[in-house]
């Protein structure tokens, strides 16, 4: 029998989608539907402030290790 999911349509830069869809390859936890080849997808509704805070994370250290490269 089917299930629903609750998601939510967010709209995000090609980077940041294709790190979404990264994160999706491990444990298949956020995208519900890629909806197109730009910048849509369906996400979980319940994982949203998870997939916020590995964002944050990894891109803080993204530009941690860009300003350390810059500096030298």
């Amino acid at each position: 029998m089917p299930r629903a999911v609750k998601g939510l349509l967010i709209q995000c830069d090609p980077s940041i989608k294709a790190m979404i869809l990264r994160y999706d390859e491990e444990r298949h936890d956020y995208i519900v539907e890629d909806l197109d080849d730009d910048n849509h997808l369906v996400i979980k509704e319940s994982q949203l402030e998870n997939l916020k805070a590995r964002l944050d994370r990894d891109l803080d250290e993204k530009m941690l290790l860009l300003d350390l490269s810059d500096s030298e």
